[in-house]
């Protein structure tokens, strides 16, 4: 069921298509922002706590001063989902919180007198294709880089994602649904705006923070399921080179869970062809990982805001 998207600038609730910020928001103006988003399920937001920890650590790691709580960003959030509509009919939900630095002079030097401004959107919660799962998502490698984990820590989940968008682009142009990216020295860091994972040799790998990649939050909580398997995933680092010899992969977000990869587009132009909805492997972390998430739901059920 579909309700209409609603979005919070400063506590100020109105349609999502009504929502305003100024046009000298550093947000706006410099990507100077810091986001999050997680979904609901059975009106539960996944891994909140987590989500804010991340949070706090990207404002950290670009100086910035969140000005609130989590509690306070738990309420905000709340009671934007109400003005949707979504508890009425027990609709889950996707959630982006965000801080800028505020709104002030044009100027790369931000003021210490810039008040933060903070926008919660709420939306239904995506829901992907079928054949997204049942086949598979197409991925290439494009030419464009990961920038440098030295020039912008991609564990800074921030507002400045034109690296991402031009390889998505490219990526596209190949005909490929998304990207699995490579940085500087060739080393597979992730997708688009997922964390990635491969069977190379019959054994779960992803990449490693040697190729500077985001700490993804269903990332971790697969290795944490798996683990409990006994068949933890390896981090290592997975030179471009190595996708040949991938026999499984999938991506992993908040959004998309465990999404089968059907082939992947070499930087060569060759094709690795890979099981059409994901190989036994891929199929098993998917499963463990509902089953972890429904753990999740159940223990958390207070927190639903339905």
């Amino acid at each position: 069921m579909s309700f209409a998207s609603m979005t919070s600038v400063d506590g100020v609730v109105s349609r999502t298509e009504d929502a305003k910020i100024s046009v000298l928001d550093r947000g706006f103006l410099y990507g100077d922002s810091i986001y999050e988003v997680f979904r609901t399920y059975s009106g539960v937001p996944l891994f909140y706590d987590a989500h804010w920890a991340r949070f706090e650590n990207s404002a950290s790691l670009i100086r910035l001063e969140i000005g609130m709580s989590s509690a306070a960003m738990r309420e905000r959030i709340r009671a934007t989902v109400e003005a949707t509509g979504a508890p009425k009919s027990r609709t889950d939900v996707y959630v982006r919180y965000s801080i800028t630095r505020g709104a002030g002079p044009i100027d790369l030097a931000p003021s210490s007198a810039l008040i933060p401004t903070c926008v919660v959107i709420v939306k239904d919660a995506p829901r992907w294709p079928d054949v997204c799962y049942s086949r598979g998502v197409t991925a290439a490698v494009p030419e464009t880089r990961r920038n440098s984990g030295s020039a912008l820590d991609p564990n800074i989940k921030g507002g400045n994602y034109l690296n991402n968008v031009l390889a998505l682009m490219e990526a596209r142009a190949l005909g490929a649904d998304d990207c699995i990216m490579l940085d500087g020295a060739g080393l597979v860091t992730e997708a688009s705006n997922s964390n990635v994972f491969f069977v190379l040799d019959g054994e779960l790998v992803t990449p490693s923070q040697k190729a500077k990649n985001l700490r993804g939050l269903t990332k971790a909580a697969i290795h944490e399921a798996c683990r409990r398997e006994g068949f933890a995933p390896r981090e290592a680092e997975i030179p471009g080179e190595d996708l040949r010899r991938a026999t499984e992969c999938f991506l992993t977000s908040a959004t998309r869970e465990v999404m089968p990869v059907a082939s992947i587009r070499l930087s060569d132009g060759t094709v690795r062809e890979l099981p059409e909805g994901g190989g036994e492997v891929t199929r098993r972390v998917s499963a463990l990982y509902k089953e972890y998430v429904a753990e999740y739901v159940r223990e958390h059920a207070a927190e639903s805001f339905f």
